[in-house]
């Protein structure tokens, strides 16, 4: 059986790819990425597009460095849901790994939600270990537009990049 072969590449998120985010997350969602792309430029964070050979972004993701002081915390990692299971999120992890390590902090961070265990285990496989608990919220925008507030149980998870 042969697979589909993917040339890819990762790099800075631009506000050009943003038309072609629309699988990353409700509308509210990718026209937020404007603000995250703001703050890359401020050196706040780091915003992550994983691109096909034609530059479509396939995968997102951030790194915050005003967490916490020597760490990067992954944020908003996703990938397009017909492209799942095929190494895009590890690629976007390693890559993520290295950014840090380029800017200076030596571990990264990230809190996974409790009702994921597929995510958890993604995390665990890449070397993250549990170091505690905490209640995440954000606001969801829905079909018609109104916003709800979700609340999550996640799992903080780090790694030593040293």
């Amino acid at each position: 059986m042969s697979g589909i072969r993917l040339h890819l590449s990762v790099r800075d998120l631009t506000e050009v790819d943003l038309p072609s985010c629309g699988w990353a997350g409700s509308p509210k969602h990718v026209r937020e990425l404007v603000h995250q792309i703001r703050r890359a430029e401020a050196g706040e964070v780091d915003y992550l597009a994983v691109c096909t050979r034609v530059g479509l972004p396939v995968g997102v993701g951030g790194i915050d460095y005003t967490v916490r002081p020597g760490a990067g915390t992954l944020w908003q990692l996703g990938v397009h849901p017909a492209l799942q299971s095929c190494g895009i999120g590890t690629l976007l992890v390693r890559s993520a790994e290295q950014r840090i390590v380029t800017r200076g902090p030596t571990r990264a961070e990230l809190a996974v939600e409790e009702s994921n265990p597929r995510a958890l285990a993604h995390y665990g496989r890449l070397g993250y270990r549990a170091f505690g608990r905490e209640l995440e919220s954000w606001d969801v925008e829905a079909e018609d537009g109104s916003l709800r507030r979700y609340e999550a149980a996640c799992t903080l998870m780090g790694k030593d990049l040293a």
